[in-house]
């Protein structure tokens, strides 16, 4: 406790007062709560809290507000751009015991959970329903960090992102105050929009401590097929045509011949090495047989072939658990390096000139960097692959990943479509929305007039 701010020292002997074996100063604990699964460095906090209701949230917030200590949320620590990290020191509160789900309200197709629940728990939960929440962002990521970070995933084509299905928020505000950003009604025009001003906003104006989402229907029929393309430019067209033609396609990711070559060898699979779509349909039987046979012709006139059709639950189950183990199978290309996991969005007209570029941008760089994308919204991602102590490794790598992201606003698109900003992209910030970042240093500073509500985080103030 030594190293700990006098302020910090404070307030814990507070905590523990108040939360008992609910706090730990445990070294591996704190450690464990300081990092994400990026690359960028870990801080451990100087201690962290277990709470168990939005009650008990306020409680703790106000306490850390009257000693000025820091407050960072922390969901399953998913996250990809350093945004759990303790930057200086304060209160780690961890969420995972705030694990229920609240209500289904099933008439109305919406439910309410705590934070702390995940979505692979939910869908377990509303299995026998006929419900189900379709965001899947690939990590079995909290509720309340997918929210926070505003999250999406392979379904986001069809479905949206957290953005379009969350409801309502309980927050606890920097002060310890507790609001409500919306009823359950679909619509609203009373107010501002709160909801969406804490949907994505990393932890940095509150902690959310309740969620309302949207639910929807199981489908009557799921199939899902591999197509590969002899460019990736024929592959990234056929995806522009589809989506323009309104077909209601649920997911379509698309996967360079590097990334097709790593799933193969981790996960005991044989797709040629070329350019690959996966893909899925969901509706009637009809319904999805049209679709498919329509994606079928278009792929076919940009040099797809090879269709493998999945329609039982274990098959496409594993088509997609391949998909999901990207990260993993790049890592296993190149064991001990590092991973920086980058992503950018454009709009779906610039999409095959910004990956044609990126992709030759790579090529020249000499950085194995895979590719994949929820390509149907215009997001894709790299995982740079990389030798942290390699300074010209290092610098190669973060180079490339600069020239990614200008090249994505030059055609105005964004820094990133899923992965948030955190600590790693707020240098972006600036160039993407030029004035508008003063306007969100003034909400935070507004809202959190000490900086305590995971400082260091979105917008430096």
């Amino acid at each position: 406790m030594s190293t700990v701010p006098a302020r910090n020292a404070r307030a814990i002997a507070h905590l523990q007062q108040l939360l008992g074996d609910r706090l730990s100063l445990s070294q591996a604990v704190r450690e464990q709560h300081g990092r994400d699964e990026s690359w960028h460095p870990a801080h451990a906090p100087d201690a962290v809290a277990f709470p168990q209701s939005t009650e008990e949230v306020a409680a703790i917030v106000k306490l850390c507000a009257e000693h000025a200590m820091p407050v960072i949320a922390f969901g399953t620590g998913t996250s990809l751009e350093g945004h759990v990290a303790a930057l200086f020191g304060g209160l780690c509160l961890d969420m995972t015991r705030m694990n229920q789900v609240v209500r289904v309200n099933a008439a109305d197709l919406d439910v309410t959970v705590q934070p702390g629940i995940t979505r692979k728990a939910l869908n377990e939960y509303l299995r026998d329903t006929g419900l189900f929440f379709p965001i899947d962002p690939g990590a079995d990521a909290s509720l309340g960090g997918m929210t926070a970070t505003r999250a999406s995933g392979t379904n986001a084509v069809r479905y949206g992102t957290m953005r379009e299905n969350v409801l309502s928020l309980t927050v606890v505000l920097a002060d310890g105050r507790i609001i409500r950003t919306a009823r359950r009604a679909r619509k609203s025009a009373a107010g501002y929009d709160l909801t969406r001003l804490f949907v994505g906003s990393e932890g940095t104006l509150g902690v959310i401590t309740e969620i309302t989402l949207r639910l929807y229907g199981i489908p009557e029929a799921i199939s899902s097929a591999v197509c590969s393309f002899t460019s990736i430019g024929g592959a990234v067209n056929s995806v522009i045509t589809t989506i323009q033609s309104g077909i209601p396609v649920a997911r379509i990711e698309l996967l360079d011949e590097v990334q097709v070559d790593a799933i193969n060898r981790y996960s005991g699979l044989s797709y040629p090495l070329q350019p690959t779509l996966f893909l899925e349909f969901h509706g009637t039987a009809a319904g999805v047989r049209e679709q498919a046979e329509m994606v079928q012709a278009i792929a076919a006139e940009q040099g797809g072939s090879g269709f493998q059709w999945a329609t039982k639950p274990e098959e496409r189950s594993k088509l997609w658990q391949a998909r999901h183990d990207a990260a993993y199978a790049n890592k296993a290309l190149r064991p001990n390096a590092g991973l920086w996991a980058t992503d950018v969005c454009v709009p779906i007209s610039r999409l095959a000139e910004c990956i044609l570029e990126t992709k030759k941008d790579i090529a020249e760089s000499g950085v194995l960097a895979p590719l994949v994308g929820h390509v149907g919204d215009g997001n894709f991602h790299l995982t740079l692959v990389f030798d942290a102590g390699d300074p010209a490794e290092m610098a190669a790598v973060e180079a490339l990943n600069d020239r990614l992201v200008m090249r994505a606003l030059a055609m105005e698109g964004t820094c990133t479509g899923e992965h948030g900003v955190g600590t790693g992209k707020m240098k972006f910030l600036q160039a993407e929305h030029g004035d508008a970042v003063a306007v969100m240093r003034q909400i935070k500073k507004a809202l959190d007039p000490q900086n305590l509500m995971n400082p260091g985080k979105m917008v430096a103030l």
